[in-house]
């Protein structure tokens, strides 16, 4: 069975140790390989005190399961230190997440897990991305991609994602709600095993535009890709208002939710699943999960971060990837 691989993001920050833990409290039943600074990665192993077995290099191809390390940098103690971000650390984050994902991209690796990363210091070493999705597709080649935050219990896809508030609007037209919708339902079906996903759909102004009183993207955008989806026989819904919509017991019945913006999705997602989220991006040729929490600098270093969202992360990319024959 293929292995997972899973980029330790920030060294500065919890994702080495949110990992370690989740892979010490249930690993997989299939290897595991870590891409990440080696000494910092044995750094936080110390401290942590965890029996986890890690093994340097790549796996065996007779392995079922272990935890491997490919460290393609090994950085002075100085260059990690917990909550100080510096760009020896920014380099090897972008070389090794880059590695995790060529990984999973030649077929070397079944699916990629990535940890937090902080990108004002990437942006210093040549990471021009807002995000990890916009680089993983850039990465990957996917010229269609979208940001679904989920749990067992809400699923949000976002219309628009990194990009400020006041440019949401112009950013909110019928081709993109489209292309949401469509990710949105072809994941559904393929990772989730849902037969026939139904899909609501938010508005983006207070009242869903309220028949144009408020805005006009309900009617410009938004209804015309719903009465699209619906014409090619999705089971799809809206435009609702949000604060109405998530407010109400039934969207539960909902098997994802599309979401105009990205504190529209998010505020909700995270009521729901603060400790469990996950982040999934939708339209890449390869399968990728990550907690849905940042670095969490005011706590790194002090081994009290929350595994939860990572393990989560690490099930279903095992689960997604055996969906998909890998």
């Amino acid at each position: 069975m293929l292995p997972l691989a899973v980029s330790l993001g920030d060294l500065g920050g919890v994702g080495i140790e949110v990992t370690l833990k989740a892979l010490a409290d249930q690993p997989p039943a299939r290897p595991v390989v870590l891409f990440g600074d080696g000494n910092a990665v044995a750094s936080v192993k110390r401290q942590l005190s965890l029996g986890l077995a890690i093994e340097a290099g790549p796996p065996p191809p007779e392995a079922a399961g272990g935890v491997f390390l490919r460290a393609s940098t090994a950085l002075d103690e100085q260059d990690f230190k917990p909550g100080a971000p510096s760009r020896a650390a920014a380099r090897s984050t972008l070389l090794h997440l880059t590695e995790a994902v060529d990984a999973v991209r030649d077929g070397t690796c079944a699916a990629l897990v990535t940890a937090p990363i902080q990108k004002e210091k990437l942006s210093e070493v040549g990471f021009t991305h807002p995000g990890h999705t916009e680089f993983l597709a850039e990465r990957t080649g996917a010229s269609r991609f979208a940001m679904m935050l989920a749990g067992d219990r809400l699923r949000v896809t976002l219309v628009t994602i990194h990009c400020a508030l006041k440019d949401v609007a112009s950013k909110v037209t019928r081709p993109g709600v489209v292309e949401k919708i469509e990710l949105t339902h072809a994941a559904l079906t393929a990772w989730f095993g849902i037969e026939r996903p139904k899909i609501a759909v938010l508005g983006l102004n207070p009242h869903a535009g309220e028949g144009g009183l408020f805005g006009d993207e309900e009617t410009r955008a938004i209804r015309p890709a719903i009465e699209e989806m619906k014409a090619r026989g999705m089971d799809v819904d809206g435009p609702h208002p949000a604060d109405g919509f998530f407010g109400k017991e039934s969207r539960h019945s909902y098997d994802a939710v599309v979401c105009m913006y990205h504190d529209q999705g998010l505020i909700p997602l995270k009521m729901e699943h603060f400790w469990d989220g996950v982040n999934l991006t939708l339209g890449l040729p390869i399968i990728r999960t990550s907690p849905d929490h940042g670095t969490a600098y005011d706590i790194a270093g002090k081994g009290i971060a929350d595994a939860r969202s990572m393990a989560q992360a690490i099930r279903w990319a095992d689960r997604f990837a055996r969906t998909q024959g890998g």
